[in-house]
């Protein structure tokens, strides 16, 4: 790619002789945000070997490092999706509104804590979380709310759910389908991704097995009914956010990625019919160079696996196609009013990487749900990134950056590493009952705070440049106590005022399906209609499947 490659190197060992580097009044180590160590310099020496058709190539063509698309933001820009969700669904339709007159583009649901580990609100076991980290849905008539006076064939939904997420999609098809709007076309996204579940995140129902059977049948209908819906976010950020490095978050997310393509050709569909519908959904942390890089090598990774090993053909299944979210793992407590700097950083990392969506994260975000002025700082934040900087104008500007370029093969190699030792291990499941993918996680949490610890790594207003005497002057979002009464109510004056032998006729029909291995959603869909609840559903498939519970010896 480069003349003269053996003289630059050797002029660069001269250069390093001659540098007289100042150390820094702190014990600074310099590493990235993953405590690799970082090159004091790069030359064309440090990507001598690669080749720009091959590694590179124009956007839009393969292997999509420079960016899936041909005109990139000159001919749409990202999705700002901010997530949101809290309280009851009229509290939650209130701000999704709010959020569309200031100019978001798509929705993006956060779900209570209860919805995502599919119970009720009556549970016991929900008591104290109903509303409190995001909405509450629990059946059809929360759905119906929650989307009320929104028309779902024009907005973009994603769904932040996974152990329950075909119950959610059910309740989302069901109220399309009672508004008479066509499930073809509906547009939006389930995250749907259990595996990262067990690694990281911890909210899941059933075991590994049934629950990649219910993402196929999952991905297998809406291939053939629901075709513009992304069946699968395969997310990243959650791995991220329990303290792996970006290494492991890319590794980690891409091998699940991989599991899924092979369940689902395993129950025989076509991998050019679902593959161009998966979708990832990776952080964008502090060390700006490190995240840009880490989406570039996601795509080409991506990009060779489909086509080589799975034999795809068409492009779309080739590319790669993600959401972000700013890193929540980075937000303060402490000086709050710093996390909106941060977050502006992190989301020009995004763009700069080649998002299809983002979601910036709001100052308080690390005390409370958003409040609506957080919410819109963050949203503007977004707005000013697009229109103000000229950073969407041009594709992939740190292109050919010897730094960027150098970065982006060393974070495709050491991923190739990390799939080596997961196909030794048996796979994703079997490292997941291992406990290795946490094993890993932990050791690099563990080192990230002792870098914070001993101020190798600083945290502004947490470990340096602190304020002892500082009091939050920013407002709190609050749930009140009511919202758990009123949905608790709720769901009882729903059971009190159904057809209650349809409910139980759907639900046996369901536990019928799952027993005999039949696709489970259309089931799922007439139980929805029926107004069974989420815990209902949810809870007869546990008598079929089983609950999970998580190997403590590792």
């Amino acid at each position: 790619m480069f003349q003269h490659i053996e003289k630059i190197r050797q002029a660069k060992q001269e250069w390093l002789k001659k540098k007289n580097e100042k150390s820094c009044d702190l014990n600074f180590k310099f590493v990235t945000a993953s405590s690799e160590p970082v090159e004091l310099l790069a030359t064309p020496a440090e990507i001598s070997d690669m080749d720009y058709f091959r590694d590179l190539n124009f956007p839009g063509e393969f292997p999509y490092t420079r960016g899936i698309h041909y005109n990139m933001y000159r001919g749409k820009l990202w999705t700002m999706r901010q997530f949101a969700g809290f309280g009851t669904p009229e509290d939650t339709n209130r701000r999704f509104k709010y959020l569309l007159e200031n100019g978001q583009t798509g929705l993006s649901v956060a779900f209570d804590l209860p919805t995502l580990m599919g119970r009720d609100p009556d549970d016991p076991l929900s008591e104290g979380e109903v509303g409190k980290c995001g909405v509450s849905v629990a059946s059809l008539r929360d759905m119906e709310t929650l989307f009320e006076g929104i028309p779902l064939d024009e907005v973009s939904t994603s769904m932040t759910i996974n152990a329950p997420a075909a119950m959610l999609l059910a309740f989302y098809l069901a109220v399309a389908e009672k508004r008479g709007i066509p499930f073809s076309k509906l547009r939006g996204t389930v995250q749907n991704d259990i595996l990262k579940e067990y690694i990281a995140q911890k909210e899941w129902v059933y075991p590994p097995e049934p629950s990649i059977r219910i993402i196929v049948d999952m991905i297998e209908f809406c291939t053939e009914h629901v075709p513009q819906w992304n069946t699968i976010s395969i997310s990243g950020y959650h791995i991220r956010e329990a303290g792996s490095t970006a290494v492991q978050e890319l590794a980690f997310t891409l091998a699940d990625g991989f599991t899924y393509v092979e369940a689902a050709l395993a129950r025989g569909l076509e991998i050019d019919r679902f593959a161009p519908r998966l979708s990832f959904f990776f952080n964008s942390h502090n060390d700006f160079f490190e995240e840009i890089a880490k989406f570039r090598a996601a795509r080409r990774i991506w990009a060779k696996r489909m086509r080589y090993k799975y034999g795809a053909k068409d492009p779309r299944s080739w590319k790669l196609r993600f959401h972000t979210q700013t890193a929540g793992c980075t937000l303060t407590a402490q000086q709050p009013e710093n996390n909106i700097v941060r977050v502006a950083y992190q989301a020009l990392a995004a763009v700069l990487g080649g998002t299809q969506s983002l979601h910036t994260n709001s100052m308080d975000e690390t005390l409370a749900l958003p409040s609506e002025k957080a919410v819109k700082i963050a949203l503007r934040t977004q707005q000013i990134l697009a229109y103000e900087t000229g950073v969407p104008y041009t594709i992939d500007p740190l292109g050919g950056s010897y730094y960027v370029e150098m970065l982006t093969n060393k974070m495709e190699r050491q991923a190739e590493e990390y799939f080596e030792k997961i196909e030794r291990l048996g796979g994703v499941v079997a490292g997941i009952e291992k406990g290795f993918f946490q094993q890993e996680i932990a050791k690099a949490a563990y080192q990230y705070q002792q870098e914070i610890d001993k101020k190798e790594r600083i945290i502004v207003g947490v470990n340096e440049f602190v304020e002892p005497d500082e009091k939050i002057e920013i407002p709190i979002l609050l749930i009140p106590e009511e919202v758990e009464k009123r949905q608790i109510a709720r769901v009882r004056e729903l059971r009190e005022s159904r057809d209650n032998q349809r409910v139980r006729e759907t639900l046996a029909e369901l536990k019928s399906a799952a027993e005999e291995n039949r696709n489970l959603m259309p089931y799922l869909i007439e139980c929805a209609k029926a107004y069974c609840t989420l815990g209902e559903m949810v809870n007869t498939l546990k008598d079929v499947f089983g609950e999970y519970e998580e190997p403590t010896d590792f």
